[in-house]
């Protein structure tokens, strides 16, 4: 019978649907994106955010996908995305294996915000930043969980939000991600002796 619960658990954890963040490591190269982005959807998966950028390694860019799946599924991605040839390795983490943020900018007339003192605390207590002041409207920036970022939204769609946008999440591991680095410098080892 414990077997049995065990079994279940195993088997109910790969059919919840939780939020995964996937980094794939990679060469820049024309096309990659499109590619990744294929996989995904022939999978049915749908990306809740993306964003690119290059890594600590030099000539190495580093995806970040945010997406709300299944384990069974995310696993499978990662593996179709590991087999791009320009993609040097992929790895999947839940919230809790990760350190990320988002970044938001929030545009508001400038008048609202000097006629309004209750508007000035609400972007005192959501400790976002003023970008920049001009006569027509101010710029607001706030760091932190797509909930922070969207709660402060929310509060200040009443004093009318003229324009808002969300970054996608950036990410850091919590455990050693430097095994991709050990993985790289074997594959430069295994070039030179070639070349001898």
């Amino acid at each position: 019978m414990l077997f049995w619960n065990l079994k279940s658990k195993q088997i109910k954890a790969k059919v919840m649907k939780e939020t995964y963040t996937i980094t794939a490591y990679s060469e820049n190269h024309i096309g990659l994106l499109n590619r990744i982005t294929i996989i995904f959807t022939r999978r049915h998966v749908n990306i809740e955010s993306l964003t690119v950028s290059q890594s600590a390694i030099k000539g190495v860019h580093k995806f970040t996908i945010v997406v709300y799946e299944t384990q069974e599924k995310v696993e499978k991605v990662v593996k179709q995305i590991d087999k791009q040839v320009e993609v040097l390795k992929a790895f999947c983490y839940r919230d809790s294996e990760i350190v990320f943020q988002e970044i938001a900018l929030y545009k508001v007339l400038t008048s609202e915000l000097l006629k309004s003192e209750t508007l000035e605390k609400t972007i005192r207590k959501y400790n976002a930043r003023i970008l920049e002041v001009m006569p027509e409207y101010t710029v607001l920036e706030k760091t932190g969980y797509k909930e922070e970022t969207q709660e402060l939204f929310d509060q200040l769609e009443k004093y009318g939000v003229k324009q808002f946008n969300r970054s996608g999440r950036v990410a850091v591991t919590k455990l050693n991600e430097e095994l991709l680095s050990l993985y790289l410098q074997e594959v430069e080892a295994g070039e030179n002796e070639k070349s001898e």
